[in-house]
């Protein structure tokens, strides 16, 4: 029996933020794990990183880099930090963060609260060697230039980052979409470039699952030689049929009602690329079969955050293990092989 079944019904008592916080504390209160090693099927190399295996902790869940190391000690082969802005801000007002229970979704209107990149560089290098850990950075609510702001996380965070995120994606920082405009993400991406140092990490740009095909196409356009890889995609401003007395909440949906919408968005974003980059699959994905799913679409790796709450921490150590044992059912002898078999 899965002990977190147990225990959930506990956790749901309380505020979801609260719930969120609680989880960081009692993490931080304990020693990070070793990563176990993985089945060498699931291994690859993506953007230049060799990834033990294609699940990785989405943006979200360790905005401040608290525990990235014990992230990956639970089995995920990947960890992304942040959002991380120039400057510290404390996001929008609370409630801002809802369990959708009914339909094991989330809603959230965060607005990147976090402590800012500075505070979380001593917490970065002390977790650098521990494995893939990526940081997301994005622009501050107030600032002026926002493309500055980008170019300036660039900057700081390019030193201590596996790789950097540029999210431009999350819907609530009022107009931040608005850089996914083909004139608007020009400049950005240029600006991103120009701000990198010697040597510089991999750099993924992360995008909405809201977008037209015309904005999929100059995203992949533009993107082509500018960025390492796409994370498809972010939060949903669009809201299917729900249960949940949360429903009409402002911000971004989150978790199962997401998954269908960014399959689709996977498949189009392969096609969009011609299977010429990288790509990432975050949205709705809560077990094997739908990271597997995600794989053929297009996804070299794929990430979750909100099923966790509702599965539990072992979630990514499950996922590890059926996955594996889909590909060695369907005769790939790597994860590698299966990208895109769907969609090519």
């Amino acid at each position: 029996m899965n002990v977190y079944s147990l225990v959930r019904p506990f956790i749901f008592q309380l505020d979801a933020e609260r719930a969120h916080r609680l989880s960081l504390q009692a993490l931080r209160l304990l020693p990070a794990a070793a990563p176990k090693p993985a089945s060498p099927r699931l291994a690859s190399k993506v953007a230049g990183l060799t990834i033990p295996n294609p699940i990785g902790l989405a943006a979200g869940y360790d905005k401040d880099a608290e525990v990235p190391a014990h992230m990956l000690g639970m089995g995920f082969g990947f960890v992304e930090v942040g959002t991380l802005t120039p400057l510290p801000q404390s996001g929008n007002p609370q409630p801002r963060l809802f369990r959708l229970v009914e339909d094991e979704a989330v809603i959230n209107r965060m607005g990147f609260n976090n402590g800012g990149q500075v505070a979380a560089m001593p917490r970065l290098a002390k977790a650098r060697g521990r494995g893939i850990i990526g940081v997301n950075i994005g622009a501050n609510k107030d600032a002026v230039d926002r493309i500055a702001d980008y170019a300036t996380g660039v900057a700081q965070m390019a030193p201590l980052a596996s790789y950097l995120t540029v999210n431009i994606s999350s819907p609530n920082t009022p107009g931040l979409r608005a850089l996914q405009d083909e004139a608007a993400l020009r400049d950005l991406l240029t600006a991103v470039r120009s701000a990198l140092p010697q040597n510089p990490p991999p750099v993924f740009l992360k995008v909405a699952p809201d977008l037209e095909p015309a904005d999929i196409d100059a995203i992949a356009r533009l993107s082509m030689g500018q960025v390492d890889a796409l994370i498809v995609s972010n939060t949903t401003i669009s809201r299917p049929k729900l249960a949940s007395r949360y429903a009409d909440e402002v911000g971004g949906l989150s978790g199962a009602p997401l998954c269908a919408l960014a399959q689709t968005r996977m498949a189009d974003f392969w096609r969009a690329t011609g299977g010429k980059m990288p790509l990432i699959g975050a949205g709705g994905i809560a077990c094997a079969e739908q990271a597997y799913a995600r794989i053929r679409a297009g996804a070299s790796l794929v990430q979750l955050y909100s099923a966790l709450v509702y599965e539990g921490p072992g979630l990514a150590q499950r996922i590890t293990k059926g996955l594996d044992q889909l590909l060695e059912r369907d005769g790939f002898s790597n994860v590698t092989e299966a990208v895109g078999v769907d969609v090519r």
